[in-house]
């Protein structure tokens, strides 16, 4: 008994210290990376703050543009949720905890949210979701190996520590989608097994999908899975028994699962309809597909298979580090995919692990199904924005654990098993993996989380940082910085470049270095069918405003324009402003992630006697 004891505690303490190692990974370098779009709409609905209270059409300064980054006081939960409905599309639950969260931390020196605080939130459901997943592993396959592997991979997931470092509404999600699996292996087992499926696992199950349907509207991507997962033991078991289904009590509390399910999803279907053909989604949505662009969603989606346990510096300045990465990645996963087949193979044998190996397999096809219906059928990228594989991110983990928990004690299995009877999956195992190799694995995506970390792979999907350096290096003195406006997504890319520019300009003023003395106006036109005047005009309006003699100590009251995103503006009519205001181009169009930019010395319009 004493033995039993301490072992618990051996393996309780290997747990913990597996969880502060996903907590220290998670936690390095948290606030370096430059905050981006979806970030900042985080921060402004948990405030309960708005981006209407921006300025559009008008020249601004940081101080406006920062303006719903800053905490407000007496702002409650009512007007998080207004807000957030008003102009977003997403459920509320995360910005709502987010809104307490955010209470905790005091504004840096600007008076806004700090990234490491807008963060933080995500890093704890992230780090909860390690020990959550040693929940699974050891509910789905009874096994401490599968258990401690399915907890280690997601510390060191190089996937797993990107979502935990955005500070967005995904990490909570993968906690209600575990929890909601526990459930699915419960009812698994009293199908397969033909007894009543528990009341209370009937309300645990309806009150986690809810909340997760109330965190992100993608959870309905697990539910599919779950649902298609259900049906199929269903029809297995019908089968086995001819036609005969066994236990009409087990499957009303199956079908009230599901109703209760579907009623808790059904209370956001009046917010979805307004928000379905939101500005904000447009760009998940594509043109038609022809030739070798078919193959794009496939190709997409293997790639963010590979980045759940495999990450290299893909994203690195030098080309030939980046390709030799690439290369690196693909020779990994052709090393690691005969373990994991055999390893499952192994699993296959017995009869629990059958059962998990079927419905967590079944769970995570059904939903990469239902991800590639969504992308060929509708048009809708999902394979593109990894992030979104988050619906189906658990399986993959407990799966992988499984694959490669069998080759733990395979040695010992293959000992125990008759000279003549050995199977061969166990003999094909051995030789393909084992206790070193195990250990090998976890180092390499050990590797990949400490490449996320480092911003050589995973980066932010908009890069303000390389604009910022790029207007400091490039201008002088007055500096107008202007995009074309039609969502808050355009408002956040120029507040991303407005704190990029403050950081920058601290660090200046930390080394006691000269800090350049520049009047920086920013300019969000606004470019839709609502515009009062064309973006053009508005264009030409702010360069007279800002190119007044008296406006500026040079001569010519000269400013330098930063156009960003105008490539989607009508050319002709931008040029005609550009002559007549005496725009000269200093640089060439440039690009990086989410930006394409251009900078102009305007000198105005002649003055005429």
């Amino acid at each position: 008994m004493k033995a039993a004891f301490e072992h618990g505690w051996q393996h309780l303490w290997l747990l913990m210290g597996v969880t502060a190692l996903g907590l220290v990974l998670r936690l390095i370098g948290l606030a370096d990376k430059p905050l981006w779009t979806d970030e900042f709409s985080t921060i402004v609905f948990s405030l309960g703050n708005s981006f209407l209270t921006v300025p559009i059409d008008q020249v601004i300064n940081a101080n406006q543009l920062l303006e719903p980054l800053r905490p407000r006081a007496g702002v409650g939960i009512d007007q998080v949720v207004q807000s957030l409905f008003s102009e977003s599309n997403h459920p509320p639950l995360y910005f709502m905890l987010s809104h307490f969260w955010l209470k905790l931390f005091p504004p840096n020196s600007l008076g806004v949210v700090s990234a490491w605080a807008a963060r933080s939130l995500a890093v704890l459901f992230g780090v909860a979701a390690i020990p959550l997943s040693y929940c699974l592993g050891w509910l789905a396959f009874r096994s401490r190996a599968v258990s401690h592997l399915a907890a280690g991979l997601m510390a060191v997931s190089p996937f797993a520590i990107y979502l935990s470092q955005e500070a967005r509404h995904y990490t909570l999600p993968i906690l209600w989608i575990i929890a909601s699996l526990c459930c699915l292996m419960v009812a698994a087992r009293t199908i397969r097994d033909r007894t009543p499926l528990p009341g209370w696992i009937c309300w645990v199950w309806i009150l986690v999908n809810g909340l997760g349907i109330a965190t992100h509207y993608f959870f309905a991507f697990t539910l599919a899975a779950e649902a298609v997962v259900v049906a199929c033991l269903g029809l297995i078991q019908s089968w086995r028994e001819r036609g005969i289904w066994h236990s009409s009590t087990h499957w009303l509390r199956i079908w009230a699962v599901a109703a209760g399910t579907a009623v808790a999803g059904l209370v956001w279907f009046p917010v979805l309809l307004n928000t379905q053909d939101s500005e904000l989604t447009r760009w998940i949505y594509r043109g038609g597909r022809d030739g070798i662009s078919w193959l794009d969603p496939i190709l997409q989606a293997v790639a963010g298979w590979i980045s759940m346990i495999y990450l290299l510096p893909i994203q690195a300045d030098s080309e030939a580090i980046a390709l030799l990465s690439g290369i690196g990645l693909v020779l990994l996963t052709l090393w690691t995919l005969p373990k994991l087949f055999w390893g499952l193979k192994v699993q296959w044998m017995n009869r629990d692990p059958r059962l998990a190996v079927m419905v967590l397999g079944s769970f995570v096809g059904s939903a990469i199904l239902v991800f590639f219906s969504v992308s060929y059928f509708f048009g809708a990228d999902l394979t593109g924005a990894f992030r979104y594989n988050f619906a189906y991110f658990p399986g993959v983990i407990v799966l992988l654990a499984a694959g490669l928990g069998a080759g733990w004690n395979v040695i010992r299995r293959i000992a125990w098993s008759p000279a003549d009877q050995v199977p061969i999956a166990l003999l094909k195992l051995m030789r393909v993996s084992g206790r070193r190799t195990i250990l090998l694995i976890g180092l390499l995506s050990l590797l990949g989380g400490l490449t996320v970390v480092s911003n050589l792979g995973y980066q932010k999907v908009h890069r303000p940082d390389v604009v910022a350096r790029e207007i400091l290096a490039q201008s002088s003195e007055r500096i107008l910085i202007a995009i074309p406006h039609r969502t808050h997504g355009q408002t956040g890319r120029m507040m991303g470049i407005a704190l990029e520019l403050e950081r920058i300009l601290d660090s200046f003023r930390d080394r006691g270095s000269d800090v350049p003395m520049l009047d920086i106006k920013f300019l969000l036109a606004q470019d839709t069918q609502r515009s009062s005047e064309p973006i053009e005009e508005t264009l030409n309006n702010a360069l007279n405003e800002l190119t007044k003699p008296r406006q500026s100590s040079s001569p010519d009251g000269g400013v330098d324009l930063w156009l960003i995103n105008f490539h989607e503006v009508d050319p002709q009519p931008l040029e005609a402003i550009l002559r007549q205001q005496r725009c000269a181009a200093q640089t060439d169009s440039e690009s990086v992630d989410g930006y394409r930019y251009r900078m102009y010395r305007c000198r105005g319009r002649i003055k005429r006697p």
